[in-house]
């Protein structure tokens, strides 16, 4: 009789789990086979199952065996993981630090600018019964629904784990280690209670979202939901290894994928520097980048107030007491309400746009609540018009985005929208206007290229890479071309500037890379500098 599935927190199938039914004073046992599967004759009604397995955290499972029904037991591994719950807060607020470790950890809090700056110790923590610092995720398939961490002997008065945000606004990160001489680092979005500059600068921490895989799933990994068994082998198994055209989206509907959960890509190791080469496949495109950022705007003496797109959904952001709003490296995921909002503010009431990533605002996503959101991919079959995935021939595309497919392309607010011409390459831009005032003190001339040094070690060759978007038939008439990246197959990204009617006025710079170069590169970093100028000084 087939009872269910043991698998970790990868949705990787464990063999060899020792698995206990008891109930009514008999007792039951089995291991997990090759596949993971549990197998056991077992008569109908209610078990207590304990499931132990020497490289994962065993638990206790309540569970009604029905005959049909299949059930998918979890497992923690050993590995150090944490979080912070909320994520992103205001100047005073508190969040929750929610940890999983086999040993006794310490916690300290760091500002991330153009230094590694440290806040203060938060403590060592520990619990008198040995391995009391472990967590215990749901079964099934909690990517939907959360983790659900510090909820299970974690909510005494001694027990409760929270911290205050600083007053300062910015990029915090949790440095946790622990005793078995592990090391994770997490991020936590500090705004500040009432604007201090005239510059916000997003985190786009609903993209960080959607390439969080941990739980099983995320936009790229079965993101239609956690197939019936759990894999064995990725390659031989998964949708996106076995489709040649990729094949990610192809059911018109997605289950949520939870903010409530760790996210190890965003890890930032401890002897990493601002200027340091970024290597890691996640962070040239997410944290490690949008740092780069934060880092360049203090060395050059830039004020700026740090917000996430998730405050930004739920009306945590003034917009209308800032002048310029900054989108990072790759701000993809964006909802109907976050869209309109910035659209209407740029082209009804003055608002100036910087946007200094590379494709972004190219799919709709939407929250159930404060922490469930669901990525709105569509059936690509249906969007790009052809039954293949991604859209490829372009030309053969019905709309030009995910986002197009059920609002309206996001060129009509960037100017651009992304393309797969250029995809995975990285090249320097070339001057198309010389006399546009973002080159002013460059020296750059007609057909100059600039943009040659990059931090970006994933897609290493300029400035414009990684992703890049371009003008399309959406993009508004008043779209100037400044510049163009010289990625092969016309693949380059276009740098545009426009004014509208209102006053706003919109840079973009088309280009994943972009801000990977702006420490390393003069003229990007100069080029930058006179956008951000021109767009704060004073009417």
């Amino acid at each position: 009789m087939l009872i269910g599935y043991v698998s970790d927190e990868n949705y990787r199938a464990l063999y060899d789990v020792a698995v206990e039914f008891q109930a009514d004073g008999q007792f039951f046992s089995t291991r997990s086979t090759a596949s993971g599967a549990v197998i056991l004759d077992l008569p109908v009604g209610a078990y207590e199952v304990i499931l132990q397995h020497r490289d994962h955290c065993s638990k206790r499972v309540q569970l009604e065996v029905e005959p049909g029904q299949v059930h998918q037991f979890r497992l923690l591994s050993t590995k150090l993981y944490g979080f912070a719950w909320p994520r992103c807060v205001s100047a005073g607020e508190s969040s929750e630090f929610r940890v999983h470790s086999t040993s006794e950890y310490s916690l300290e809090l760091w500002r991330y600018g153009k230094e590694k700056e440290y806040v203060r110790r938060i403590g060592t923590f520990d619990d008198h019964a040995p391995l009391a610092n472990l967590q215990i995720t749901p079964d099934g398939d909690y990517t939907q629904n959360g983790v659900d961490w510090n909820n299970v002997g974690y909510r005494t008065v001694t027990q409760k784990q929270t911290v205050a945000a600083p007053e300062k606004t910015g990029l915090y990160m949790f440095h946790l280690s622990n005793k078995s001489g592990d090391v994770f680092t997490y991020p936590w979005v500090v705004s500040p209670q009432t604007p201090q500059s005239n510059v916000a600068i997003l985190a786009s921490d609903l993209t960080w979202n959607a390439y969080n895989n941990f739980g099983g799933r995320s936009n790229y990994l079965n993101p239609e939901g956690l197939p019936p068994t759990p894999v064995v082998n990725s390659r031989q198994e998964l949708r996106r290894y076995l489709k040649p055209s990729f094949g990610a989206y192809y059911v018109e509907d997605y289950p949520p994928l939870s903010l409530e959960r760790p996210q190890p890509y965003l890890h930032i190791d401890l002897n990493e520097q601002l200027r340091d080469p970024i290597y890691s496949r996640m962070g040239c495109g997410m944290l490690h980048s949008e740092w780069r950022l934060l880092g360049w705007m203090e060395e050059q003496g830039l004020d700026y107030d740090y917000y996430s797109e998730t405050q930004f959904h739920f009306g945590q952001l003034p917009l209308d007491e800032y002048k310029v709003l900054i989108l990072s490296s790759h701000p993809e995921y964006w909802s109907k309400q976050m869209y309109d909002r910035l659209k209407s503010w740029v082209f009804e009431s003055g608002g100036r746009l910087i946007y200094l990533g590379g494709n972004g605002l190219n799919c709709e996503v939407e929250f159930l609540d404060d922490h469930r959101v669901v990525y709105h991919n569509t059936d690509c079959t249906q969007w790009c018009g052809v039954a293949m995935d991604p859209p490829i021939p372009e030309s053969e595309s019905t709309f030009e985005s995910r986002y197009h497919a059920r609002q309206e392309s996001e060129a009509n607010l960037l100017g651009v929208v992304f393309s797969f011409a250029g995809i995975m390459t990285g090249a320097p831009y070339q001057v198309i206007d010389d006399q546009h005032w973002c080159f002013a003190g460059t020296s750059l001339k007609q057909d100059d290229l600039f943009g040659t040094e990059s931090q970006h070690m994933r897609i290493p060759g300029g400035a414009s890479g990684h992703e890049t978007d371009k003008i399309s038939a959406s993009s508004p008439p008043e779209v100037h071309l400044v510049a163009q990246g010289t990625n092969p197959d016309q693949g380059g990204a276009d740098m545009v500037h426009f004014k509208t009617s209102s006053g706003g006025e919109v840079f973009s710079v088309g280009s994943i890379c972009w801000i990977t170069s702006m420490l390393v590169d003069e003229n990007v970093s100069r080029i930058s500098r006179n956008v951000i100028d021109q767009f704060t000084k004073s009417d």
